[in-house]
């Protein structure tokens, strides 16, 4: 072991009564929900965990175009979250990531196990629900 301590993730959260909610991230405020009720304008917590799984899901293509290496112009990726109510959870998490690289299939696979094997966030997500995703490549991303 080298001695260095293990990183630590710090995020500051302030509400208020009716909902209205910021959190703090490197100085930079972002406006959420923490209403009872379901507010389609700000994230809540559902879309920030897809969030937070979509951001690892793109730093691990950028990791790992260096370290096999991956060529590639640009990346999108979707992620969906399945919940069931009773007990509430998320039961499975769904992604498409898409990739404008002219990589041949069996390097777009090579990467897509690596970002599934190490993975921090998607390995986190993994252990309490169901992550599965599909790597493909694409001439251009639309929209």
């Amino acid at each position: 072991m080298s001695g260095e301590a293990a990183p630590v993730y710090s995020v500051v959260g302030r509400s208020s009564p009716g909902g209205e909610a910021e959190l703090d991230l490197f100085g930079v405020s972002l406006a959420i929900d923490a209403g009872a009720q379901r507010d389609l304008v700000r994230p809540g917590p559902a879309e920030l965990l897809c969030g937070a799984l979509a951001a690892c899901l793109l730093k691990n293509v950028e990791r790992f175009s260096t370290t096999l290496p991956f060529v590639y112009r640009a990346a999108r990726v979707t992620v969906q979250a399945e919940r069931q109510d009773s007990p509430p959870r998320f039961t499975r998490f769904t992604y498409r990531l898409e990739l404008v690289t002219d990589e041949p299939e069996r390097r777009v696979s090579l990467l897509q196990r690596n970002i599934e094997r190490f993975g921090t966030v998607s390995g986190t997500l993994g252990q309490a629900a169901e992550v599965v995703g599909e790597v493909v490549a694409v001439e251009a991303l639309n929209g």
